[in-house]
């Protein structure tokens, strides 16, 4: 998940010109008519201050600096919009009847107060008006040539591609910003563009680039006292640490935030930010308890201040912890209210976390067409935060085209001089022969040309003709190519979607490393989709888990493996039935009712070793697949009933078997498809009889080691061949 990043958006501080006249409308002066009864106690002082210095001001360009100042140092968001507005309203009226000296002042001001509305817009989530108000200030601050006023505008800017997914454009614009920042020695605001770059990097995955800028922007906020930039920089230090499950030294960083916040209580959105990344923290250790403390606390706080993304984030956190005490009904309710305010905000990362937190609460409520709906939008979501304007585009390569090279054709010009001599008529006559004999030879050449031409054109045609046939069967040949391409690149997207629904059905690692500390998961699907899973369902006082082998495998053993899932997670939290015994009668009686309603009969089930551990007690029952417990060097197997989980002629109840363990004990269930794995020098299965004797002899190492032996002794009897079906380890130490 990821945790909110304090992203700081800024507007350039107005120069200090003076103003010669005071013409200021009365009727904009009504600024002291605010129950100040309604004003945070940590925001008096500063606005007592404001209105004192606004009223002894003479000149209306030093009513507008003590505005300003309030607008820049004021965190209530109720308030400070409202001085922004008058002077919006005075700077529009007097801009056009000032004279030069005042009229460039009121122009900055002017923009300044667009801006400063803008992002009010923005944060509260009206991105159509913020941009047209923060286009209205950047046209009149290049006007004037103001590069301070267009840098403001443009971080901003910034900030809602940012939100908009349109990275690459935002990275733009803050280098842009920064570069104009350090050319006019802003050290102020130098600080919050190096945070918002760093936020991108953060959230690109980019740790190390992150961690730089954000090292880089606390030693500004140092340099000038900014203790709100500070507090910042030391809460994006917490996230980093956090994204790399460091959650002790997030926690450090997070309350040094947090003890900065304190000094300025008027902070809100930022006393909120880190106080729900505390909550996150305290999630991820599974205090439930404190986490929701914190979330509610936090929501309070962006509700004060309409930060509608934040209660969006939220919602979602307070509805995932009733979602993990298996309160669905309200995590449904808390998700849909996250939904609805992502959707309104249109950002692609807060709508695919919601879609996501919806989508697996729909899996729980078994409503399978709304689920796939929601988690089709959050794949698509993450797709456009990976891919838009994130990566450099491939440079596409132009067509070669060849040119032939025309032959060049010399004309050799023969000069005859023809003498006519008047005296000798033999020779005259001579002269005419010859040139009519000439004339004659000519003639015959270009008939031989003329007819070597027709036979050169129909050849050429007839090429023409084979050469269009030749493209035409080209043309046909790639456009079923790029079908065939296309369509495998659907179906294989498809089995990709597929994976991440199993995915999302297997218990995650850090659950089973909370209740089965001393363990592994040894999980090779044959295929991208697999028939087999592992399952586990913590109880009050101890734990169930199970190794399963669905009917065949890839998609088709996938599809199977979401029905007996769902029998087993019914069996247990709908009859919850705990005797691993009964569970597999319930289980069998679920999936042949669910495959009944086919019209064609199906006869699909599953393999399964199911285990119940309380303490050192231990529950076994399998259908097929047995339990093998390893006791000082010696292996004791506990066989299973020869039924599977599916129809079956005659079936008989499942038996329990009780096991008193003792301390160095090791359990192992597991699929038949690590024993019946073809290799080895002559090409023979395994066998469970090699199975046994790998397991035993590793039984000095630890298990994470135990896994990593076992993978390699099964790649290593594979060699080249392919796997043969999936397998499933699961290994357990007292």
């Amino acid at each position: 998940m990821k945790k909110l990043v304090l992203i700081l958006f800024f507007s350039c501080l107005l120069p200090c010109l003076g103003i010669s006249n005071n013409y200021a409308d009365k009727k904009y002066y009504l600024i002291d008519s605010l129950d100040l009864s309604k004003v945070d106690p940590s925001e008096k002082e500063l606005l007592n201050e404001t209105l004192e210095k606004f009223h002894k001001a003479k000149l209306d360009s030093n009513k507008i600096k003590a505005l300003s100042y309030f607008i820049e140092n004021s965190w209530d968001d109720n308030l400070w919009p409202k001085y922004n507005n008058w002077i919006y309203k005075f700077t529009k009226q007097k801009i056009e009847t000032s004279s030069n000296s005042e009229k460039l002042f009121l122009q900055k001001a002017y923009a300044q107060s667009l801006s400063n509305k803008g992002y009010k817009y923005m944060v509260g989530g009206h991105m159509d008006e913020a941009l047209a108000v923060f286009n209205e200030s950047i046209a009149i601050s290049r006007s004037i040539d103001d590069e301070l006023g267009v840098c403001a505008v443009n971080n901003n800017l910034a900030g809602i591609y940012e939100m908009q997914g349109k990275i690459e454009d935002a990275l733009k614009l803050y280098e842009s910003t920064l570069s104009i920042l350090k050319k006019y020695n802003q050290d102020k605001n130098i600080g919050p563009t190096l945070n918002n770059i760093a936020a991108i990097y953060d959230n690109l995955g980019d740790n190390k680039i992150a961690l730089d800028y954000y090292k880089e922007s606390l030693k500004y906020y140092q340099k000038v006292g900014d203790l709100h930039g500070m507090s910042v920089a030391y809460n994006n230090i917490g996230l980093l640490y956090s994204g790399d499950k460091k959650l002790e030294e997030a926690l450090i960083y997070y309350k040094k935030s947090l003890e900065i916040l304190d000094q300025n209580k008027s902070d809100k959105k930022g006393i909120a930010t880190t106080t729900y990344n505390i909550g996150e923290i305290y999630y991820s250790m599974s205090k439930y308890d404190t986490a929701s403390i914190y979330f509610n606390k936090t929501l309070k706080l962006f509700e004060q201040i309409g930060a509608r993304q934040g209660m969006s984030n939220c919602y979602r956190s307070l509805g995932k912890i009733y979602y993990e005490n298996n309160e669905n009904k309200k995590a449904l309710e808390l998700f849909n209210k996250s939904f609805v305010i992502a959707n309104e905000l249109g950002y692609p990362s807060t709508i695919s976390l919601s879609a996501q937190s919806l989508s697996m609460a729909y899996i729980a409520d078994k409503k399978w067409g709304k689920a796939l709906e929601l988690y089709k939008l959050h794949i698509k979501m993450e797709d456009s935060l990976n891919n838009e304007s994130t990566q450099k585009a491939a440079i596409q390569q132009q067509a070669k085209f060849e040119y032939e090279k025309q032959k060049a054709v010399n004309d050799a010009e023969y000069e005859k001089e023809i003498a006519i001599e008047q005296e000798a008529k033999e020779k005259q006559t001579i002269l005419t022969y010859a040139t009519g004999g000439g004339l004659g030879l000519v003639a015959i050449f270009l008939l031989v040309v003329f007819n070597r031409l027709k036979v050169t054109r129909k050849q050429k045609n007839i090429i023409e003709e084979q050469k269009n046939e030749v493209e035409k069967q080209k043309t046909v040949v790639e456009l079923a190519h790029t079908e065939l391409e296309e369509k495998n690149k659907e179906i294989t997207d498809s089995i990709q979607y597929a994976k991440r629904i199993q995915n999302a059905i297997l218990p995650p690692t850090k659950l089973v490393k909370e209740y089965l500390s001393e363990s592994f998961i040894y999980y090779q699907p044959k295929d991208i989709v697999a028939g087999d899973f592992y399952w586990m369902e913590p109880l009050k006082n101890g734990v169930l888990f199970a190794a399963a082998d669905c009917t065949g495998h890839g998609v088709p053993g996938a599809m199977v493996s979401v029905v007996c899932n769902n029998g087993l997670n019914r069996s247990v939290r709908e009859y919850g039935l705990t005797d691993p015994g009964e569970i597999l009668n319930k289980t069998r009686e679920i999936v042949v009712q669910e495959f009944e309603k086919s019209e064609d009969e199906v006869k699909d089930g599953m393999d399964i070793a199911i285990c119940l551990l309380e303490g050192n007690k231990l529950q076994y029952a399998g259908a097929h697949n047995p339990l093998w417990l390893i006791r000082n060097g010696e292996l004791l197997e506990t066989k299973a009933n020869k039924q599977p989980i599916g129809k079956f002629d005659n079936p008989e109840p499942y038996t329990t078997h009780s096991i008193d363990l003792l301390k160095g004990d090791s359990l192992y269930i597991f699929s038949d498809g690590y024993a019946d794995q073809f290799g080895g020098e002559k090409g023979k299965k395994l066998k469970t009889t090699n199975f046994k004797k790998l397991l035993i002899s590793i039984q000095k190492e630890t298990m994470d080691k135990q896994r990593q032996l076992i993978s390699e002794a099964f790649e290593d009897w594979k060699g080249e061949l392919e796997q043969l079906d999936d397998i499933c380890v699961i290994g357990v130490k007292i």
